[in-house]
């Protein structure tokens, strides 16, 4: 009986070094926004290394890069897998990255062993997922599945006044496919934890059961500019007196409906001068919670909350994201398969989004975290170890094998 199939642990450590240089930042870290040139270099890296294994690679309309793999049965839809290769303006070399290059060497695998899925099988590189450039976050997979508009979407503009459209043709990526296109029985996505629960429970992966819903708001806060040695504390509208009390009323709800979770992640002051009373103060919430009601409950009362500290605050809900719920069948396969690699795993809600949680909404989905060292994410000093990266990626393929499995039975 043939050995069963492994992927390369040492080629895809040293994939992840050499890609991290494309874009690189500080000692470690990196900052490859989305639709910037350095994206546009790892992403002909991408295509490249998928095409010498096989690969026909298709983009969408939204530049989401699907690297396809045939089946051997005609037909069935796509088993796919994929992550993200744009990061934060200051992030780690793994976020996003090793769900996309566990793919490549899953592909590398199949291509050595000459094995065939019965389904084909796809590595995906969604755009934008960070929402650093441009915002919404996690736009490709977001337009892949129907929740927003792509017109709307080509329209969003950078800091710089750039469009979405704009930045696609500027770097050759706004494909002739329409999002959505490709139909896919499965996806699977391979992630860092981003968070401290593996590494303090010991466990080596987490089987991811959902995703928090969340809810972003941005609060406007007006008061009067005025000099801050001659005027009177007693006659100041200091904007920034009023936003530190929504930043604790902020905290306080998060307190009050666990395990939610709430920040104050964005301030600007104007005029943002040591001896000026601020004018102006703007704040981006974050509201996270795993159920729905929680989620509704933390919105509700902290909008009630600044209204009645704040009255002249003018609020706004910019993203609302339910609670998502993995595919009970999909995450039961990756349990097993971890039990036969000898992986001890801890069934665990995902704290951050990922694109998963939109392509749930259409598609049969499930995730695997592996640890971070001391739960950095977003911070350049992110890492995960080679047997962690490698674990991880041992799984995802394994899983990729018994999903195909299932469902080609």
């Amino acid at each position: 009986m043939p050995s069963p199939l492994s992927l390369d642990g040492d080629r895809l450590w040293s994939n992840i070094l050499s890609t991290a240089r494309i874009g690189a930042h500080g000692k470690t870290g990196m900052n490859r926004l989305a639709l910037s040139a350095s994206d546009a270099e790892v992403r002909e890296w991408f295509a490249s290394e998928c095409r010498a294994l096989g690969c026909t690679v298709e983009v969408d309309d939204i530049g989401n890069m699907f690297s396809v793999l045939p089946g051997s049965k005609p037909g069935l839809a796509t088993i796919a897998v994929g992550s993200h290769l744009d990061t934060q303006p200051a992030g780690g070399r793994f976020d996003g990255i090793l769900g996309v290059l566990a793919g490549v060497e899953i592909l590398r695998a199949l291509h050595v062993s000459g094995q065939m899925l019965r389904h084909p099988f796809a590595v995906v590189n969604w755009t934008n997922e960070e929402g650093s450039r441009f915002s919404p976050a996690m736009m490709g997979s977001g337009v892949f599945c129907g929740v927003h508009d792509i017109g709307s979407i080509h329209a969003l503009s950078d800091k710089e006044g750039l469009t979405v459209g704009e930045a696609l043709d500027k770097i050759g990526y706004r494909g002739e496919h329409i999002a959505g296109y490709l139909p896919m029985a499965a996806y699977l996505e391979l992630h860092i934890e981003q968070g401290p629960v593996l590494e303090a429970d010991g466990s080596k992966v987490g089987i991811v059961s959902g995703v928090q819903g969340l809810r972003w708001l941005d609060v406007r806060i007006r008061g009067t500019e005025a000099h801050a040695g001659a005027f009177p504390m007693t006659l100041r509208e200091d904007a920034l007196v009023s936003a530190a009390k929504v930043v604790l009323a902020t905290e306080a709800i998060a307190h009050k409906y666990p395990p939610g979770v709430a920040t104050v992640g964005s301030i600007h002051v104007a005029p943002n001068s040591r001896n000026v009373v601020p004018g102006e103060v703007r704040l981006e919430i974050d509201l996270r919670h795993t159920e729905e009601s929680g989620l509704a409950a933390m919105e509700a009362e902290l909008v009630a909350d600044i209204a009645r500290l704040v009255p002249q605050a003018e609020l706004s809900v910019v993203w609302r994201k339910s609670p998502v719920l993995f595919n009970a069948t999909l995450r039961e396969t990756i349990q097993e398969e971890a039990e036969g690699l000898g992986l001890s795993a801890l069934h665990m809600v995902s704290g951050a989004g990922h694109d998963a949680a939109h392509v749930a909404v259409k598609v049969p989905t499930a995730m695997i975290f592996i640890p971070s060292r001391e739960g950095l994410s977003h911070n350049e000093r992110e890492y995960s170890s080679p047997q962690q990266c490698a674990d991880g990626a041992n799984l995802l393929l394994r899983s990729v094998l018994r999903i195909d499995e299932i469902l080609g039975s």
